[in-house]
């Protein structure tokens, strides 16, 4: 279930995922960059970063902060999960607390070591609550946010990331240096600061997703060749190189799959990914 955001918090929280699995035989779940980061809490069981030989599981925090990835993470659970997923704007995590996003570039972090003491309170409330009570807790948590920490001056980055967005990831550095004004070097060190990528990576996720979308809702008539020059690519070769080096399989294999669990969320056995 997806659910968006007070109207207060729009500008940082894309929205809020609820998802629930039964399942209790090990399940990979496939993380890939959507362009966003995010503060996962396991209100159930908690998620394994990593299986030696399947045997030994090196365990995730209850809550985590995830980063922009710069290609795609392997996580796994071993019995039911019950997720609630904060997914931020690009910009929203650098926004609501004040630290550089490349600090959490391809990086996990428990949610403690950056909220403190009030993140392990949230977590207990979460568990004790029904959806509704959680998406007013997340609310109140994150309003109290707003309030609490000074808010930087992000007209660059939003004027950067509607050009990039409207253009759907498909442009040149020229192209934005010559929208914003601002030289090559300066987007770059905002971008690194306040979204964790530089512009040219961040487009590439957004084309990435672009060409997903067009995947998604594509007609029978349709051909892939189509839909790879729509999205912005060259040739069918440079969309499944960069298809790959973002989910480790190729757009046919995404088509196929019938664990997706949210555009850039995938679950499969671990005895392969098909």
């Amino acid at each position: 279930m997806q659910v968006s955001p007070s109207k207060e918090l729009a500008p940082y929280i894309k929205h809020y995922l609820f998802l629930d699995s039964a399942a209790t035989a090990i399940q990979k779940l496939r993380l890939f960059s959507d362009g966003n980061t995010g503060l996962v809490f396991s209100l159930k069981n908690k998620l394994i970063s990593g299986l030696d030989n399947y045997e030994v599981k090196n365990y995730l925090p209850t809550s985590f902060i995830y980063g922009q990835l710069d290609g795609f993470k392997d996580i796994y659970s071993d019995n039911e999960i019950s997720l609630i997923i904060v997914v931020f704007q690009p910009n929203g995590i650098h926004q609501l607390l004040g630290i550089p996003a490349n600090e959490f570039q391809d990086a996990i972090i428990p949610v403690e070591d950056v909220l403190g003491q009030k993140a392990s309170i949230l977590q207990e409330q979460l568990s004790e609550q029904n959806n509704q009570g959680r998406i007013e807790h997340l609310n109140q948590f994150f309003s109290a946010l707003i309030v609490t920490k000074p808010i930087s001056n992000q007209f660059i980055i939003n004027n950067s990331l509607d050009f990039i967005i409207a253009n759907k990831g498909d442009f040149t550095l020229k192209q934005l240096v010559d929208y914003t004004g601002y030289t090559e070097r300066h987007l770059e060190r905002k971008f690194k600061e306040c979204i964790g990528l530089n512009p040219k990576k961040f487009g590439n996720v957004i084309r990435l997703h672009h060409f997903l979308k067009l995947l998604k809702y594509k007609s029978q008539e349709t051909n892939l060749t189509t839909i790879c020059y729509d999205a912005g690519f060259s040739d069918q070769s440079h969309l499944i190189k960069e298809f790959r080096k973002h989910t480790g399989i190729t757009p046919k294999e995404y088509l196929v799959s019938t664990g997706k669990l949210t555009n850039n969320l995938i679950k499969t056995s671990v005895s392969g990914l098909f």
